[in-house]
């Protein structure tokens, strides 16, 4: 299979070309094939389609994108081509398979034979990747994230074009490269060496005033677009073209860039900046945005203040690198001199402005004698020896706004780049670009730079392990390049093994001078007493994000303080935001390698007690916020409530966090399934399956089925090793409705019975209730009609006395529901008419809905279609506001029925699809099945028998795979009727043959009313 980006995108079977569907399932491909091999969170899917505002149905809709996309590869043989990570998706091919990174291989070759000097082969490979291209990367995709990516591509393929250009240019292909050179300036007329290769063509083929003439038509450009002259090197080429200058002349031997001879004068300007990095990589984004702006604001002659540039990122990231490059990159702009000083601000005791300006103020001719004394008199000094002058000032590693300001010219005319950790909000008008950690592709380019392309391309699964344990840190990584080339011997799954143990890792990455521990530990030292602790503490969680109340919880203190301290950490780079939420919804992460440090001085600075006490009050107040979230969303809901000890915070605060529960679920999703599992680590029993169970309605309607799942077995293997009867029963009474949700009726038979068994022993009449209510409702679904209404009046009974409303509401729905199956309408009424007083006085609107549901159908079995569509529709609206989508499609499913009895049937269909989507994308097999039933009647109606027939035989299959055996009884006389008047009728003889046969396994009731259906078909047969 061939996955095809550089153009619109395609997917290739062999020969044949596959249909990829909407433009949703599109975008989602596109995502994942952008960082193929890597997990893509769902989230992040659903910015892809949707930006910044998805709706409450995107990550369904995600999730049927992705079922999509797996049928049509697996027609095409590769059902395995998108595999379920913890995360989200990961799309599995080989970099061959993928030609933009068949076209990066490409590139790389061509740079290598480059370097090589074999400018035939180079030209070659780079000719072949550009081949690849079949117009813009991801055409006709509109994703702001896509078309991101897709202007990095084109970035990477113009920048190709141009190096090939310049190869074939020194080899004398001038004339060849004519055409070629002008189609691309009018796709890019920003491109300024472009336009000097196309100059230099023209002028070499003999066409001097047309090479000229694209200066001319290149200045006017710039001026009109950008309001600035061409660069200097362009202004030079214009001025050689002019004189017919020699050297523009085709070498007798091609050769490669090859620098000037610096001049062996003493430089008449100060030119303080280090050397650059002769291996920098990447930030391509940040050194054309300071370029940009430095160059424009050297041309502003109106401009009054000094620009400023500030570098902001973590300890590691590559300021120091970027500020260098980018200086030396617009040296030429600031004629009369760089200054440099490192003013080591992380550490305790950093350079002070003093000392900086007595350095600069000796290279600027001042001798020694003449230094003013005094700070302010030295910066005056300063000041007006540079305001005549054009100058660069690079200010590395900042620790505040007071280590600078004396430092910045008065003249505007200069300028300023400083790189800190810390943001230095107070600098006026400072322009901050932010330094983040590589992605995948740039820490590979590195480690190739360093350790070499053939060594990381021999093991470039161990490479990206490589990468990936280094946190994508700039300064990790070339530790280990340097650690690789000065140990040719070893392999890079060598390292990658060290590197895997956390407790030596940062032990590792040290190489000379080189240390990441000691990076990190310049900026830790350098913070508060309690801000270093709550860092600390921060590691005691497993998550890998945390919420700034959580600051409080680890400290013991309110919560403004604590959030003030987080908030300076993240000042200092030691945590960073992750974009979601603001305020108090604020949330953080560390970085891997700032975690391990962290981990460290945890495990140095602070005894097991203290470790304990901390984590026990974050997970206290996890439950507080979580109960307090559970019962605004959903009432007094139904639940076992542990008797763990909570940790509780302000009823302002909370108010604040929980505003919209939902929203807050969403966001301490993680938090809650990371905290339940360290509850369990810790022998916090009581808090682990108290924060299972609270979490449980929030992953039944939000469809978490997997973390419900997860949670519950570590709550129960903990509640069984500390032989917590209660706790066992709880949990298993929610892992049988975990059951009962996935349809395997069996397990939660098991499950509910082992509750009740628990509940007996330590005398817990209301979860017995619970437990037998649910035993009620297995059979109800089994035909055991007798049976399950005895175990729902036993459970009533015990709701009843416990004054538990909202519990006897549901049992009361469950009731009618029998009462409807043996055609008393006017008793199924009754009881649910009481059913939803009690949900109302309760205050559960998830209860509600489900009687309002209920009610619904009694209406359609009382022959009152338009009743029921208003009922249903009142279900419908409860449903869509608490974020239901299980309830969702059962409302949908009974509203679809209500029309199709109206005989509204494009009403009807609209119900029933959008109902079945819901239904199978939550993996509701139950729902699903039953709106199969109401799609084959809809056929029916429709004149469509051979359609019914196909609807009906695949719920049969669902009934069947789920063990219902009246709902399947049912559908075989359904399916009987449907293929008579298909015309099959021996089929139609086999499924109400198969109808009686079940019958006989029913129970009298049940058995009865399908006797009678039959009995029924039959007579109509027979007329």
């Amino acid at each position: 299979m061939d996955f095809r980006v550089l153009g619109p995108l395609e997917v290739a079977a062999g020969d044949q070309r596959l249909d990829l569907g909407g433009i949703r399932q599109q975008t989602v491909l596109a995502v994942l094939l952008l960082d193929a091999n890597r997990a893509v969170t769902t989230g992040r899917l659903m910015e892809a389609i949707y930006g910044d505002e998805p709706p409450t149905t995107s990550r369904a809709q995600v999730q049927i994108c992705i079922s999509a996309l797996r049928r049509l590869f697996a027609a095409h043989g590769n059902a395995d081509v998108i595999a379920t990570q913890s995360q989200g998706y990961a799309l599995q091919a080989d970099s061959s398979q993928i030609d933009s990174h068949r076209f990066e291989n490409l590139v790389l070759q061509a740079r290598r034979a480059r370097e090589g000097r074999d400018l035939d082969q180079a030209i070659q490979h780079y000719r072949k990747a550009l081949a690849l291209w079949r117009g813009p990367a991801l055409d006709g995709i509109e994703s702001r994230l896509v078309q991101s990516a897709a202007s990095r591509l084109a970035e990477h393929r113009i920048t190709a074009n141009e190096d090939c250009v310049q190869l074939e240019l020194d080899l004398g292909r001038h004339h060849e490269l004519v055409g070629e050179l002008t189609e691309l300036m009018e796709e890019h007329p920003l491109r300024e060496r472009l336009r000097g290769q196309l100059m230099l063509a023209l002028y070499r083929s003999g066409r001097q005033a047309e090479a000229l003439q694209v200066y001319r038509l290149a200045r006017q450009t710039m001026i009109d677009e950008l309001g600035i002259e061409p660069n200097e090197r362009l202004q030079q080429l214009e001025y050689a073209i002019l004189t017919s200058d020699e050297s523009l002349d085709l070498p007798a031997q091609p050769v490669i860039a090859v620098a000037e001879e610096p001049s062996a004068r003493v430089p008449s300007v100060p030119g303080m900046l280090p050397t650059a990095i002769a291996d920098f990589t990447g930030r391509t984004k940040q050194i054309d945005d300071i370029r940009q702006r430095l160059t424009l604001a050297s041309g502003d002659r109106s401009r009054l203040a000094v620009p400023i540039i500030a570098i902001v990122g973590k300890a590691g990231i590559g300021k120091t690198t970027v500020a260098v490059h980018a200086a030396h990159s617009v040296a030429d702009h600031f004629p009369d001199g760089q200054l440099y000083a490192d003013l080591h601000g992380g550490v305790s005791r950093p350079t002070s402005p003093m000392q900086v300006l007595e350095r600069f103020l000796r290279v600027l001719g001042v001798p020694g004698t003449a230094l003013p004394d005094g700070l302010e008199e030295r910066a005056e000094m300063y000041r007006a020896l540079l305001a005549d002058r054009k100058m660069l000032i690079v200010l590395d590693d900042a620790g505040n706004e007071s280590q600078v300001l004396p430092l910045l010219p008065g003249n505007p005319a200069s300028a300023v780049i400083i790189t800190s950790r810390s943001r230095l909000a107070g600098l006026a008008g400072a322009i901050h670009i932010d330094v983040d950690v590589f992605d995948s592709s740039q820490s590979m380019d590195l480690l190739s730079r360093i350790a070499g392309v053939e060594r990381v391309q021999s093991e470039a699964e161990s490479a990206a392990a490589l990468a990936e344990l280094c946190g994508q840190l700039p300064l990790a990584l070339r530790i280990a390049g340097a650690r690789l080339l000065a140990r040719p011997h070893w392999s890079i799954e060598q390292l990658v093994g060290r590197l895997e143990d956390e407790t030596r890792r940062l032990d590792e990455l040290k190489h000379g001078d080189m240390g990441i521990r000691a990076s990190i530990s310049l900026t830790y030292d350098s913070a508060g007493e309690d801000a270093q602790r709550l860092f600390r503490r921060l590691a005691i969680l497993d998550s890998q994000l945390f919420s700034a109340w959580i600051s409080a919880a680890l400290l013991d203190m309110p919560f403004a303080d604590a959030q003030d301290l987080l908030d300076d950490l993240a000042d200092a780079q030691l945590v960073e935001t992750t974009g979601v939420g603001r305020g108090v919804h604020t949330q953080y992460r560390f970085h891997d390698l700032i975690r391990v440090f962290a981990r460290e001085r945890l495990a140095a600075e602070e005894t097991a007690a203290e470790r304990s006490a901390a984590l026990a009050r974050v997970l206290g107040g996890l439950l507080f916020l979580a109960e307090a979230a559970r019962r605004r969303e959903y009432g007094p809901d139904v639940l076992i409530h542990s008797e763990a000890s909570i940790w509780s915070l302000p009823r302002e605060l909370v108010d604040q966090l929980v505003a919209v529960p939902l929203a807050w679920f969403e966001r301490e999703r993680l938090i809650l399934v990371s905290g339940i599992r360290q509850a369990a680590q810790a022998g916090f029993v009581e808090l682990c399956w108290g924060l299972a169970i609270n979490a449980v309605t929030f992953f039944e309607s939000r469809v978490y089925l997997d973390d419900w799942r997860e949670t519950h077995e570590i709550a129960l293997t903990a509640t069984r090793h500390a032989r917590d009867k209660r706790g066992q029963a709880a949990v298993l009474y929610s892992m049988g409705s975990l059951a009962i949700t996935e349809q395997r009726f069996d397990d939660a038979q098991r499950d509910f019975e082992a509750a009740v068994r628990l509940f007996r022993e330590v005398s817990d009449n209301r979860g017995v209730a619970l437990a037998i209510r649910n035993i009620g409702f297995l059979d109800r679904m089994n035909g055991r009609f007798d049976e399950a209404e005895a175990h729902y009046a036993r459970a009533l009974e015990i709701f009843r006395a416990t004054g538990d409303q909202v519990a006897a509401a549901y049992a009361l729905h469950n009731l009618a529901q029998l009462r409807l199956e043996c055609d008393d309408l006017q008793g199924a009424m009754r009881l649910l008419s009481e059913a939803l007083q009690l949900s109302g006085n309760g205050g559960s609107r998830r209860v509600k809905a489900q009687v309002l549901h209920r009610m619904g159908h009694t209406h359609l079995q009382s022959d009152e279609p338009a009743l029921a569509a208003r009922v249903f529709d009142e279900a419908l609206t409860v449903v869509r506001d608490i974020g239901d989508p299980t309830g969702e499609a059962y409302a949908l499913h009974g509203l679809g029925i209500a029309r199709l009895r109206q005989g509204m049937l494009a009403e009807a269909e609209s119900a029933l699809r959008h109902a079945l989507m819901l239904a199978s994308t939550s993996s509701q097999r139950l729902a699903e099945a039953r709106v199969l039933v109401g799609l084959g009647e809809l056929a029916i109606a429709g004149g469509n028998p051979a359609q019914a027939v196909t609807h009906f035989q695949q719920a049969l299959s669902l009934f069947r795979r789920i063990q219902v055996p009246l709902h399947e009884a049912r559908t075989l006389i359904m399916l009987g009727d449907a293929q008579l008047a298909a015309g099959d009728s021996a089929g139609a003889h086999n499924a109400l043959a198969e109808a009686h046969a079940l019958a006989d396994k029913l129970d009298p009731p049940a058995a009865e009313r399908v006797r009678t259906q039959l009995a029924d078909r039959s007579r109509g047969h027979k007329e």
